[in-house]
């Protein structure tokens, strides 16, 4: 039987469209790959006194990768993660070329956006259970970190930490908070289930929608044009936890960060002023994809945990852990004192 999306041609395709990485040697890429290693568990202790949270030290699965193993990877994440929508699409019975066409199309889409965000994301928690795979990995991409810490002329060393901590809060997350994993995965998979897939309409409104954002990049963004009613109430609520997860990771990165990092405030300038200022050609990509939201989530989150934070102490802030009805609801995320009287009466 034809798949609904030929995700090894996606992976291919992710690959052929992903932007070389910086010019190393192999004795430097080994020394860099190594160094990041380190920084990944310096990050563990520092992380753990600043959260209070504790995460269980044999889940920490730390690996340093390239542009094409990053895609291979996300592929695997998304195959889990949009497993409703295809087993949705898999159901209709559409012609055996249509559904072939449909199976490569959506691949080459996948392939174009994963080639682009390669080049782009610094690291990843994996926070989908991949069958056959270590669970809970926490990708750190060399070449990434190597290539924004050169364009930001900031001290290697100092800025690999910088951005391990970041990532170490996303691990802590997931595995000291036991039901976290499987509420983000049934959240993401409820939205994805009400997808509207009749008669295989799904996949040209969303081509049609990705021509329409190229050409004028200040309308809605793909998502916006292509999700349902009841999608919107349940993305708004996913944003909320996205933006906390983001929030507080960068809140945490930032108290660590003077502790360990020496160049820290230097590094928190450069890197907000570089985020905020992208290229024309990339502030469409990032608008079209949905990626600005994704940095408001950056800025929204962090201003959330702080002001609770300053509020309750970073104690009081980790009832937002005790289960899903103690996360912030999305009007809470811009009124933090609303969930202080509602989760701390």
């Amino acid at each position: 039987m034809t798949t609904v999306i030929d995700w090894e041609f996606a992976v291919a395709a992710g690959r052929r469209f992903a932007a070389d990485g910086p010019h190393v040697s192999e004795g430097s890429a080994r020394a860099i790959v190594a160094q990041i290693r380190r920084a990944s568990r310096r990050a563990v202790e520092p992380v753990a006194e600043v959260t209070g949270l504790m995460a269980p030290l044999d889940a920490h699965h730390a690996v340093v990768v390239g542009r094409p193993e990053w895609i291979r990877a996300n592929i695997a994440q998304m195959q889990v993660a949009m497993s409703p929508l295809t087993e949705l699409l898999q159901r209709q019975e559409p012609t055996v070329l249509v559904r072939e066409a449909g199976a490569k199309a959506t691949a080459l889409q996948l392939g174009v956006v994963l080639g682009w965000l390669s080049s782009k994301v610094l690291g990843q928690y994996e926070a989908f259970a991949v069958p056959g795979q270590p669970s809970g990995r926490l990708l750190l991409v060399a070449p990434n970190i190597v290539s924004v810490e050169r364009q930001l002329d900031v001290p290697a060393k100092d800025f690999r930490l910088w951005v391990c901590l970041h990532e170490e809060t996303h691990r802590v997350q997931f595995t000291a908070v036991p039901w976290l994993s499987d509420h983000f995965t049934e959240t993401v998979h409820e939205y994805l289930a009400e997808t509207d897939t009749s008669g295989w309409q799904t996949l040209r409104r969303v081509i049609a929608a990705l021509v329409g954002a190229l050409r004028q990049p200040d309308k809605p963004t793909l998502i916006d044009l292509v999700h349902t009613p009841r999608q919107r109430e349940i993305l708004s609520h996913l944003t909320a936890l996205m933006s906390l997860l983001e929030g507080h990771a960068d809140v945490v990165m930032d108290e660590v960060g003077p502790r360990v990092v020496p160049s820290v405030n230097v590094l928190r300038e450069r890197f907000d002023k570089r985020r905020s200022n992208p290229s024309r050609r990339e502030g469409a990509l990032r608008k079209m994809l949905g990626v600005d939201a994704k940095l408001r989530q950056y800025t929204e989150g962090a201003a959330f945990v702080r002001a609770v934070v300053d509020q309750v102490g970073m104690s009081g802030f980790n009832a937002v852990w005790t289960g899903p009805e103690t996360l912030p609801r999305p009007h809470e995320i811009a009124d933090p004192a609303r969930w202080v009287r509602r989760v701390q009466p």
